[in-house]
């Protein structure tokens, strides 16, 4: 169970924090394909439809082969070094601030643990923690992922060194407002929602039935991904299109690009040129990553510490 549960052991810092990284590597290495139409979608200023004519990208299917096509199979897996250090880091920065805080609020206030709204607010506190850690490793993803070719980046280490001299340490944390704005509702809604699906499956499926526990946290953690996702969904796309601010040229054989002052500029333009519909850009890959990444995270995460328990239980070495 994901959070502190007063009936049962305590999870240590130590196993979160493997169980998290762990989850987030292999999670990732999983969802990548999707990540990069995503960020396309995001990036596209053009309508995504077929009948604009400048549009490059219009769907799912046709973006997958267009990239295969024009950049090769491994496009799906660009930036994918510092997405799995994003992941790793991620998984285990947030896993271990929200079992931390779920156990500090059941004993340091009269709350229940494993209420909704302590689910929620903790799920977004540790996630602007994780966030805070691990956004120029997002930025440089973001930047990897929507370069084409000729390739402005060679490797991680020129994309840091280029960033830095030529657009400064702030570069790094461009989008870093919509992003802590969009991933407290995010995963606040991610953990809350979870732990409330797992209720419903406990008390809607029948006693014999409640064999295929990994299956119940795919499919919960699922749901609660396209649930917040959804939601919030808006300020992701602020924050890919700010952080690929400065990078433009490397922008131009995608079609159109734009400069933002900030988020709100970012926002004004998008409704003015795109119109409200521009805010849901990408949805679609979005949304079924979203129930990928995060069924796949739950499912990793709780599958992880199984075997970290099973493993406690027979060598009394449990991490911590």
């Amino acid at each position: 169970m994901v959070g502190y549960d007063p009936q049962a052991e305590s999870v240590p810092a130590a196993a979160a924090a493997l169980a998290g990284s762990a989850s987030g590597l292999v999670t990732r290495a999983l969802i990548s394909p999707l990540d990069v139409i995503k960020i396309r979608f995001q990036l596209q200023i053009e309508q995504l439809s077929s009948s604009h004519p400048l549009a490059k990208y219009h769907g799912i299917v046709q973006a997958a082969r267009r990239i295969s096509r024009e950049e090769g199979w491994a496009a799906f897996w660009k930036g994918h070094v510092p997405a799995q250090l994003l992941s790793i880091s991620y998984g285990a920065v947030q896993f271990v601030a929200f079992e931390c805080l779920t156990e500090l609020v059941h004993t340091a206030t009269p709350y229940n643990a494993r209420d909704f709204s302590v689910h929620f607010v903790c799920g977004g506190l540790s996630a602007c923690t994780a966030t805070m850690a691990v956004q120029p490793l997002d930025t440089l993803r973001t930047r990897f992922a929507a370069q084409g070719e000729p390739k402005v980046y060679r490797n991680l280490r020129h994309a840091v060194q280029t960033m830095y001299k030529t657009e400064g340490p702030l570069t790094f944390y461009r989008g870093l407002t919509p992003t802590v704005i969009a991933v407290f509702p995010y995963a606040g809604l991610q953990f809350s929602s979870y732990n409330i699906l797992q209720q419903m499956y406990e008390w809607v499926i029948p006693a014999e039935e409640k064999n295929a526990g990994n299956l119940r946290n795919l499919v919960c953690g699922s749901c609660a991904g396209v649930m917040s996702k959804t939601l919030t969904y808006p300020f992701d796309l602020f924050k890919k299109r700010l952080q690929v601010g400065g990078f433009e040229q490397a922008r131009a054989a995608f079609g159109q690009v734009r400069t933002y002052k900030g988020f709100m500029d970012c926002a004004a333009q998008i409704v003015q040129e795109e119109g409200p519909s521009g805010f849901f850009k990408g949805l679609s890959p979005s949304l079924l990553k979203a129930a990928f990444s995060t069924g796949f995270t739950f499912f990793w995460y709780e599958l992880f510490l199984n075997l970290f328990s099973i493993h406690h239980c027979t060598n009394s070495d449990y991490p911590g």
